[in-house]
């Protein structure tokens, strides 16, 4: 069987060893990175395609017809067509919890930042200001604590979860809100939007990239939070309407902004979330997709990713989403 990956380095930082797993599976080509204009191209021939960013869309299964499997090397499947998965007959299969810690505890280091700002206060004691100041101690801006507080989660699975118990330990109160589009769940309670957002002190998305999802978090949704709240996307960029937010920190109306996802990825260097001049930069924190990416998590990724191949070709069902 030849395997394709067309976009390996994200996942295995170019560990050559990375992908043994796969290759006591058949023949693997192992792409670090795949340009649009390429991915036909590398293709054909392979009855097994495996992508984490890069798209496969119906032009791909009709010019590449070998094609039998495609295995998405993360949780999400929006890169998929996968109703055209479904007419070729290919199966499709991703790789679901593999990071709830990693992004759970990602999370916390964004709140914690925006709510204590450690990286700040140490680069003031590193600059001299600690040694000049008259006191004991001295503070950037108010700090917060987090007991007592209130955390809402929009989008509750996995990580979600994973978001909630650290919350909780924290001396959190914790509010599941019901996500837009999203099935009812038996015996998960759920907060409306609308009555969740003015009680939150961190709202935390975590909910999938769908239609209902695209450009939720918006004008109407930011202006429905309380004033200084913080929050928290480690989802999918376009889960948030960038123009609203630059608006809403604009305003003061936000207390602050982590965000491990941008709409475009990587960003342009004239986003204007990364301004550094910007009168509200300290109250952004913006990490580069990192959540997800810890040696532990990336390594469970690959091990998951070859016992769904192997399940494929055994002829049984894993982590399937076709």
């Amino acid at each position: 069987m030849k395997i394709v990956l067309l976009d390996a380095y994200t996942a295995d930082q170019g560990d050559p060893s990375a992908w043994d797993d796969l290759r006591a599976l058949g023949e693997v080509i192992v792409h670090p990175r795949t340009p649009a204009t390429a991915v036909v191209e590398r293709c054909r021939g392979a009855a097994a395609v495996l992508t984490n960013k890069v798209e496969i869309g119906a032009a791909t299964f009709a010019a590449a017809p070998e094609i039998r499997y495609v295995g998405v090397t993360a949780t999400g499947t929006n890169i998929v067509d996968l109703d055209a998965a479904r007419v070729r007959g290919v199966v499709v299969t991703n790789v679901p919890g593999y990071a709830s810690d990693s992004v759970a505890e990602h999370v916390f280091a964004l709140i914690l930042q925006l709510a204590r700002d450690v990286a700040g206060h140490a680069a003031a004691v590193k600059a001299g200001a600690w040694a000049a100041s008259p006191d004991f101690c001295f503070f950037l801006r108010p700090l917060a604590e987090l007991a007592g507080k209130t955390l809402v989660l929009v989008g509750s699975g996995a990580i979600g979860g994973a978001v909630a118990r650290i919350a909780e330990a924290l001396g959190m109160h914790v509010l599941s809100a019901a996500v837009p589009g999203a099935p009812r769940r038996d015996g998960v309670r759920r907060v409306r939007l609308e009555e969740a957002l003015p009680e939150a002190d961190v709202v935390s998305l975590h909910c999938p990239l769908t239609p209902a999802t695209r450009g939720m978090v918006n004008a109407d949704f930011l202006a429905s939070m309380k004033a200084g709240a913080i929050l928290i996307n480690t989802a999918r960029g376009p889960i948030v309407d960038e123009h609203a937010l630059v608006d809403a920190l604009e305003r003061g109306h936000l207390g602050g902004v982590g965000l491990d996802v941008l709409d475009v990825e990587p960003p342009s260097p004239m986003e204007p979330l990364l301004d550094p001049a910007a009168p509200w930069a300290a109250r952004v924190v913006v990490t580069p997709h990192i959540a997800w990416g810890t040696v532990e998590a990336r390594r469970r990724l690959r091990q998951t990713v070859a016992r769904n191949l192997q399940a494929f070709i055994a002829g049984e069902r894993l982590n399937r989403v076709d």
